[in-house]
């Protein structure tokens, strides 16, 4: 496994389109596989662990597919909870005031990164 901090090449900075689909990528967070997904929003690229604040659970009605109809919020499947695309906040639903986990990202030369943490970390077959 990767030391803390280590950096991974997720995708091209232009497979992410505002209020588009998103891209998933395996993770480990706090030891337990997972998805992790990145989204861009207003220009900038964001990545959450796939988990509503509420439960568990994936939030993509589709996969990859994150954006309400309107592409202002992300919103989970499940219970219907909106979360503020920048900053993973719920502000409507089951879930309000609680914060979707984030994993930092960082964009260059045309690839976008996420940035491995202490509960963070890649997958390794």
């Amino acid at each position: 496994m990767a030391a803390d901090g280590a950096v991974h090449a997720l995708c091209n900075s232009a497979d992410l389109r505002d209020g588009g689909p998103g891209v998933l990528f395996d993770i480990q967070y706090r030891g337990q596989t997972c998805l992790g997904f990145a989204v861009r929003f207003q220009g900038q690229a964001v990545a959450y662990v796939n988990r509503c604040a509420h439960v568990a659970m994936e939030m993509d009605w589709r996969p990859g597919h994150f954006f309400d109809e309107s592409g202002q919020w992300l919103m989970c499947a499940t219970h219907g909870a909106l979360y503020r695309p920048l900053d993973g906040q719920c502000v409507q639903g089951p879930c309000r005031g609680k914060q979707l986990i984030p994993i930092a990202l960082s964009e260059r030369d045309g690839v976008v990164h996420w940035h491995e943490q202490h509960n963070l970390k890649a997958v390794t077959f």
